[in-house]
């Protein structure tokens, strides 16, 4: 399959199972060594070879992640008929509880991003009604919740009666509510932000993809940095947490990481959190570059742009997903401006082995605390209280917890060129379908060269 490489420089790593890209069959892959750099490679009897870069450099692919015991999904909407990743719903083969669960409250939006997983566009779609929303979040009690839940898009702040759908929410027992957005109406429309939090918002997962303008003509087709700014501020004067949210494409951002995290340190406390999420090809993306951001390229680049302010070592694995879709840290900002890496053994905090549905319940508490965690604009009159304690006290140490600590993390999801099912089935982030199935994310958004989709917009 990949005879122009040299044998003696490549180590197989493990045999796994994918996807072609151009039909989406599921066929063998191989995880491939050479020298620091890993790749997926795999070969579909009508379209050919395929090798994706997975890995680059250190640390090393061997050492990153520990082992887990897999757990059934509490309910198993589908069973297992063609395969993973055909029977998602989710299947018995599944080996995790879910814990961030995704509403595409519409497919409408306010922009027409050149960058868009769901494909979004103006108009053209009819969105869920509430009636079919509530049965939504019916369906995911039967299923083990109250989850995490992400309002989703499309752009969901296109509807009008969102806060009734939160209200709803909260009513059925859910008691987190993230609200995946570009920030626009949040920016542009007086008394906005007040809503949603008085409906019950906890937290603005914000596209943020840059502290320049250049980053936003490029992936959203406009300037947007001074909506995004205005946005944070409407956010910071109702008590509502913004976690920054940069998709990293290379030759476009990547040179910003750093910049963006001393961004949200500045805007610290209404900014909880920076997650980063490299491109991947799926929905609409413009044309496929082989060239690929993987988890130690953003490692290397956070500390690099930081001048070791954060370090690679200060971060770890996820622990609820399969350890190579993730890492993530938290850090303190200290009143000299310095922080302090307050690392854990991973998102779930577990100090030895365990179940996939106890380290997804462990990560869902995470996010809630973390990312949703009171946001009240600091005054200096407030900050002065700080100052009453002395320096290095525990009272100085927990307000600075409580008010100046930053969620880092970074989510690299799958595509067709680089799906792993062993990962997939791994997966905590799911989608509810239009037909009340659980569908793991990167399954429900797989798009083939085509356009063709296994999930998304399928009934």
């Amino acid at each position: 399959m990949a005879s122009k490489h040299s044998l003696r420089e490549r180590i197989l790593l493990r045999t796994t199972t994918s996807v072609c890209p151009q039909c989406l069959t599921r066929i063998e892959a191989y995880v491939v060594k050479e020298g620091e750099k890993v790749y997926l490679e795999k070969t579909c009897n009508n379209h050919g070879d395929f090798r994706t870069l997975i890995w680059n450099g250190l640390p090393a692919y061997e050492s990153w992640g520990d082992a887990r015991l897999p757990s059934q999904p509490v309910t198993c909407l589908t069973q297992v008929d063609k395969g993973c990743p055909y029977d998602c719903g989710l299947c018995p083969q599944h080996r995790q509880h879910s814990c961030c669960v995704l509403l595409e409250v519409t497919q409408r939006c306010n922009l027409m991003c050149p960058v868009c997983y769901a494909s979004s566009s103006k108009t053209g779609f009819q969105d869920p009604t509430l009636e079919q929303i509530s049965e939504w979040f019916d369906t995911l009690l039967n299923c083990g919740g109250p989850f995490n839940i992400q309002l989703s898009g499309g752009e969901p702040t296109e509807r009008d009666d969102l806060p009734t759908i939160i209200e709803i929410g909260r009513a059925k027992g859910f008691t987190f509510f993230q609200l995946n957005t570009n920030g626009l109406r949040l920016a542009a429309e007086k008394g906005y932000a007040s809503k949603l939090k008085s409906a019950g918002l906890d937290c603005v997962f914000l596209q943020f993809d840059g502290v320049t303008d250049e980053p936003y003509f490029k992936l959203r087709g406009k300037s947007l940095l001074s909506a995004k700014l205005k946005a944070i501020e409407n956010c910071s004067d109702v008590g509502l947490s913004v976690v920054l949210v940069p998709t990293l494409v290379p030759g476009v951002n990547e040179n910003e990481i750093g910049a963006i995290l001393t961004f949200a340190l500045n805007y610290l406390p209404v900014v909880r959190g920076v997650h980063f999420q490299p491109i991947s090809y799926f929905g609409r993306y413009g044309v496929y570059q082989e060239k690929r951001l993987t988890l130690p390229d953003i490692l290397r680049a956070i500390e690099e742009q930081t001048k070791g302010l954060m370090k690679t070592n200060d971060f770890s694995p996820g622990s609820a997903e399969n350890a190579y879709c993730s890492f993530n840290g938290k850090f303190v900002l200290q009143p000299d401006k310095k922080v302090r890496s307050l690392k854990s053994n991973s998102s779930c905090s577990c100090q030895a082995p365990c179940t996939a549905a106890e380290s997804a319940k462990k990560a869902q508490i995470y996010v809630a605390r973390h990312w949703g965690s009171p946001a009240k604009k600091i005054c200096c009159s407030t900050d002065n209280r700080e100052n009453h304690h002395n320096e290095g006290s525990l009272d100085s140490f927990l307000y600075r917890l409580k008010h100046y600590t930053l969620a880092v993390s970074c989510m690299a999801f799958q595509d067709a060129w680089n799906l792993d099912l062993d990962r997939l089935r791994d997966c905590y982030i799911h989608v509810v379908s239009l037909d009340k199935k659980l569908i793991p994310f990167c399954a429900y958004n797989l798009t083939a060269l085509s356009g063709k989709s296994l999930y998304r917009g399928q009934v």
